[in-house]
């Protein structure tokens, strides 16, 4: 088993939420500080069981400015 350090009462990462196509990510009403955003996109990622995607998904998100962290945020996941 792998314990999750951002949520340690969970005892598997893989465990916690099904394998989906694009991740569900809350920004309506959350602080849209761009490490909030990124910080929020790597705990959904993590829930989805994509963790291992983050790097490219950091990578990409982070290449250019705020806006277009927003455009990758949104093609990555569904934003709600």
């Amino acid at each position: 088993m792998t314990s999750d350090p951002i949520l340690p009462w969970a005892t598997d990462v893989n465990d916690r939420a099904p394998n989906v196509d694009r991740p569900v990510l809350v920004l309506v009403g959350e602080d849209g500080n761009a490490f909030n955003i990124l910080g929020k996109a790597r705990r959904a990622l993590r829930l989805a069981g994509r963790g291992d995607e983050w790097a490219a998904f950091e990578a990409e998100a982070t290449s250019a400015d705020y806006q277009h962290l927003l455009v990758v945020v949104m093609e990555w996941f569904v934003v709600e």
